[in-house]
């Protein structure tokens, strides 16, 4: 059974990605061609498919979800508009199967901040200069430790610390668990339970 216990996120830490630019949008995240699928098991492999490949088709290596210094990195960092487009929630789960835990950006369109939320996964507004300032770090330090702090507002590395704003409702779904919606349906599935019980037309089946 699951609690807003074990879905609280206070904090997020792990090694950085950056994908520089602004309105990046959804097509650009999974372009449409991979939206025909069943589930969205498999996503991954095509995040930001078309920017890795060069007009031939040929894979270029130098995106950054190809570079081997950032396999395995889980706090992407962009920049403005990020999330743009339509509103696909293939997109953000492209990047979340992919390994992504967090996104750090100076602006998120609204849908897909609020796909994030669905999924767990924070998305935190830092000024300009500020991820730019990430960036230039995640690029020269591939290995160097990110911490996101929702707690504090703060996100931290080894050399600076910088603010971060994040709307209060969704702060506090974090904070609280009840972001999990299917978590919080479970955890009170005795309830659901005795109700469909008193329901006559539940109760026949």
């Amino acid at each position: 059974m699951t609690d807003n216990e074990s879905s609280k996120i206070q904090a997020i830490s792990g090694r950085g990605i950056a994908v520089r630019g602004d309105d990046i949008d959804t097509d650009r995240i999974i372009p449409a061609r991979f939206l025909r699928c069943v589930t969205f098991d498999g996503l991954e492999n095509h995040a930001f498919e078309d920017d890795r490949r060069d007009l031939s088709g040929q894979v270029t290596g130098d995106h950054p979800f190809d570079k081997e210094q950032f396999q395995g990195a889980n706090i992407l960092v962009a920049n403005n508009n990020f999330g743009c487009g339509s509103s696909r929630e293939h997109a953000p789960q492209s990047l979340v199967r992919w390994g992504i835990q967090a996104f750090i950006a100076e602006s998120f369109a609204e849908i897909f901040f609020g796909n994030c939320v669905a999924l767990g996964t924070p998305c935190v507004v830092v000024s300009s200069e500020d991820s730019e300032k990430l960036q230039d770090y995640i690029e020269a330090n591939p290995n160097g430790e990110l911490s996101i702090d929702l707690e504090s507002r703060k996100i931290k590395t080894s050399d600076f610390e910088i603010d971060l704003t994040i709307p209060d409702g969704p702060r506090e779904a974090f904070l609280n668990g009840t972001w999990d919606a299917t978590g919080q349906l479970l955890s009170g599935l005795d309830q659901v339970d005795e109700v469909a019980k008193a329901l006559p037309y539940v109760s026949g089946f």
